[in-house]
C-alpha cells in the first residue's frame, strides 16, 4: 500500500485511512483538507483514491477504493458523504451475495476541478461529474453530470433533475 501525503496537506489525527493488501495508491495533494471521521477504505477492487490540490472532504464520509476515485482539484465534498466505485455481483440466489464478488468496473468515479457535492450524497461506480457542477445534498449519483450544472435527485432518487446552471 502506498499513501502519499503532501506536507501541505492537511488530514486530521481523527480521519481513518486503512492500509490496503491490494496495492491501492491513496495520493492527498497539497492543500487538499481531510477532516476528521473521514474514512478510506479499500474495498472491491484495486483502484486508487486521488484527491486533488485544495479539495476538502469534510466530517463523516466514507470512500471505498473499488475501482478508482479520482477527484479534481478545489473540490468540496460535504459531510456525510459515501463514494461507491464498486457493484456487487448478486444475481446467483444459490450462492450468498458475499461469496459471488463484484461486477465489472463502470469506471469507477471521476470528480473534476471545482465541483461542490452536498451533505449526504451517494456516488457510485460510474459517476463521473465534469468541471464545476453542483449536486445537491441527499442526491444518489451514477451517472454523467454535465459541466456548471447544477442537479439534485427528489428523495434521493434518480434521475437526476437539473435544477439549474452555473452562470
Amino acid at each position: 500500500m502506498t499513501v502519499e501525503i503532501h506536507p501541505e496537506a492537511r488530514v486530521s489525527a481523527l480521519a481513518d485511512i486503512e492500509p490496503s493488501v491490494r496495492g491501492t495508491r491513496i495520493v492527498v495533494h497539497a492543500r487538499a483538507v481531510i477532516d476528521s471521521f473521514v474514512k478510506i477504505k479499500p474495498a472491491g477492487g484495486s483502484g486508487d483514491v486521488i484527491i486533488g490540490e485544495g479539495s476538502i472532504i469534510n466530517s463523516g464520509c466514507v470512500l471505498y477504493t473499488g475501482n478508482g476515485i479520482r477527484i479534481g482539484c478545489m473540490v468540496s465534498v460535504a459531510a456525510n458523504c459515501t463514494f461507491a466505485p464498486t457493484n456487487h455481483a448478486f444475481q446467483d440466489r444459490r450462492r450468498p451475495i458475499q461469496q459471488q464478488g463484484f461486477l465489472p468496473s463502470r469506471g469507477g468515479i471521476v470528480i473534476e476541478d471545482d465541483v461542490w457535492i452536498g451533505a449526504g450524497c451517494v456516488l457510485l461506480d460510474g459517476a463521473c461529474l465534469r468541471t464545476g457542477c453542483v449536486v445537491a445534498a441527499g442526491s444518489i449519483v451514477r451517472s454523467e453530470v454535465a459541466a456548471y450544472t447544477v442537479v439534485g435527485s427528489a428523495a434521493g432518487r434518480e434521475p437526476l433533475q437539473v435544477l439549474g446552471m452555473r452562470k
